[in-house]
């Protein structure tokens, strides 16, 4: 394994900082062509993305630091401590306000944010196998068992290469799901909603593969908060698809009808003024 893969001293480039930075750009790629296609502002893409890294990762620390009972300024400012749900936690409420004060329309928005997440965390986790950081299972004697002898959290046993598990479900989760996007646009809210569903499911299913804490007999506290997202991730469906459908054509949205709806006036009424300006 390659923690640290160009050493300058104090500073140096590491592999999971590396696969971070390599799922921040993807994801501002997708999102922000995305954003195009249906006619938003895609310049929002990195606003969103740099608030969900920012606030996932001060989520994930505070969480951290919460269940340690340590809220400490080291604690918070540290590099370890990493709690993922926390993390999504915090990202989600940073991504949530940086929506809501934009021009963009909401729930098509975190439509379009909801497959990503599941996106960057795949990548984020081939960081994971890259710097053998103790994500990885239990012993194994499966032919793809390895062993992490030079990871920041060694061990000379093969193991199961849990990353790899995750990265290949969320893949494959995110194909899914990016392909029936256009489908969902007549229900706002709804592939959301079966973004936390796709979320929920690979965690809970990935956790039997790791050497994390059981906290309520053979589950751990991520197959709880697994379930938790399966469940709002349902209920999100639901709600949705329960409210008036938006008719064809609307689902893709006009930036310039919406904001003009939220003026009080409609689109001509605004370019006939225009024309009575020039």
């Amino acid at each position: 394994m390659y923690p640290t893969i160009v050493d300058f001293g104090p500073v140096g480039i590491h592999s999971y900082g590396l696969m971070l930075a390599t799922a921040f750009i993807t994801v501002v790629f997708v999102i922000q062509s995305e954003l195009k296609r249906r006619g938003f502002v895609p310049e929002l893409a990195s606003t969103i993305v740099m608030a969900a890294a920012i606030g996932g990762i001060v989520g994930a620390k505070i969480y951290s630091a919460l269940l340690d009972g340590r809220i400490t300024f080291q604690e918070i400012f540290s590099t370890s401590g990493l709690v993922w749900y926390g993390g999504f936690i915090g990202g989600c409420l940073a991504v949530i306000i940086v929506v809501l004060r934009s021009p963009n329309p909401f729930l098509p928005t975190i439509d379009i944010i909801g497959p990503t997440v599941i996106l960057g965390y795949g990548i984020g986790r081939i960081g994971c196998l890259l710097a053998g950081d103790g994500d990885y299972g239990p012993p194994s004697n499966l032919p793809w068992a390895m062993a992490f002898p030079n990871g920041t959290v060694p061990t000379d046993v093969p193991v199961h290469p849990t990353p790899i598990y995750e990265t290949l479900l969320s893949f494959t989760f995110f194909g899914i799901l990016w392909s029936q996007r256009r489908k969902s646009e007549a229900t706002p809210g709804a592939l959301f909603g079966a973004s936390l569903v796709a979320l929920g499911v690979e965690r809970f299913i990935a956790e039997f593969w790791r050497i994390t804490p059981r906290v309520l007999g053979w589950m751990s506290a991520a197959q709880l908060f697994s379930i938790a997202a399966f469940i709002i991730g349902i209920a999100l469906i639901l709600w949705m698809r329960s409210r008036p459908r938006v008719a064809e054509g609307e689902g893709s949205g006009n930036l310039a009808s919406e904001t003009c709806e939220n003026e009080g006036r409609k689109p001509h009424q605004r370019s006939r003024r225009g024309k009575r300006r020039r």
